[in-house]
């Protein structure tokens, strides 16, 4: 297999964002070192992108800073526009979080320089590295990114249109279906795209479906299953409630033998805590979850993986 990297991306914020009625709190921030350790572990190197909240946790700064001046992690910008200041007053159509395009320009380049310029003074570096609060991303904004120094993005989701998913003014989410699998300059910047591992699955896709299994889905599940296992199903690499782990391992034995250079890894840092999400309720949840993680990342590790960030892929992919 030629040179292949392994990306961990986090979406590091405030605990259990899936509630809009809770208060803000950042718990999950004593749950992460396992995480980083983890990692460690198999010489990858986790990209934190981290929230409003999460940068002003001096707990979570302290650890983290450490193992950045280190080189063993990235702390890269992840942008909630609902949380991050300044305040600004938005129609309410929808029950539902803000999208930073349902903003002014103005206030858009305002949140962004905010949460940059905090970055910056905790973590004594400037982020380069973005992913968009409810993946809401476009030109505007990477242009905006662009202006404060952003050089790589990994906020489009390849084969997922988001259109059906609702703004607090009504604002549709972006239509990322057509977009490609592989890293490319995003629509007029020089912000690179490096978009989410999301791959379409079907029932030719692994050995071990076969047609004898393959029936018994049929039965077992009715028409729907079977019509799912035919069609194809996007997996993504991320860890679903379920603890699944042959839908990621079909994943990343595809990936393995096309033209796409890179796995990306996602999960919220909030997962990582007891609670912390709809998906992992359960101290003995979160233990099922890292047995899950350690077989993966071990997996991918001996498949010849290299651990990068995102700061240093995109370094890679501009030489």
């Amino acid at each position: 297999m030629r040179n292949k990297y392994f990306i961990i991306t986090l979406d590091t914020e405030a605990d259990n964002q899936w509630d809009y009625d809770a208060s803000i709190t950042t718990n999950n921030t004593k749950y992460l070192p396992r995480f980083q350790e983890l990692c460690e572990k198999y010489s990858f190197i986790p990209v934190w992108l981290t929230d409003y909240e999460m940068a002003s946790d001096e707990e979570f700064v302290k650890y983290f800073k450490n193992k950045q001046d280190k080189g063993l992690c990235e702390i890269g910008m992840h942008l909630h526009a609902w949380s991050t200041p300044p305040e600004y007053k938005l129609g309410q159509i929808e029950r539902e979080r803000p999208f930073i395009y349902e903003y002014p320009s103005e206030i858009i380049e305002q949140k962004v320089s905010n949460i940059t310029e905090l970055l910056k003074q905790k973590f004594g570096a400037a982020p380069v590295s973005h992913r968009a609060g409810r993946w809401a991303f476009n030109q505007e904004y990477a242009e905006i990114l662009m202006k404060h120094g952003y050089l790589v993005d990994c906020s489009v989701t390849p084969g997922i249109n988001w259109i059906k998913t609702k703004g607090k003014t009504g604002a549709c989410g972006p239509d990322f279906s057509k977009e490609p699998h592989n890293p490319y300059k995003y629509k007029n910047t020089d912000i690179l795209e490096v978009p989410v591992s999301i791959k379409k699955l079907n029932f030719f896709d692994s050995e071990r479906i076969t047609l004898k299994k393959g029936f018994r889905y049929f039965i077992g599940s009715l028409k729907v299953e079977c019509f799912n296992l035919l069609r194809g199903k996007l997996q993504w690499l991320r860890p679903s409630s379920d603890l699944s782990f042959e839908g990621l391992k079909r994943l990343v034995d595809q990936n393995a033998k096309d033209d796409t250079d890179y796995l990306m890894f996602m999960i919220h840092s909030s997962e990582l805590m007891p609670g912390g999400s709809p998906n992992f309720k359960t101290n003995e949840s979160i233990e099922k979850l890292y047995l899950l993680l350690d077989k993966l990342f071990g997996y991918i590790y001996k498949l010849g993986y290299k651990g990068i960030s995102l700061r240093g892929y995109q370094k890679e992919k501009t030489v």
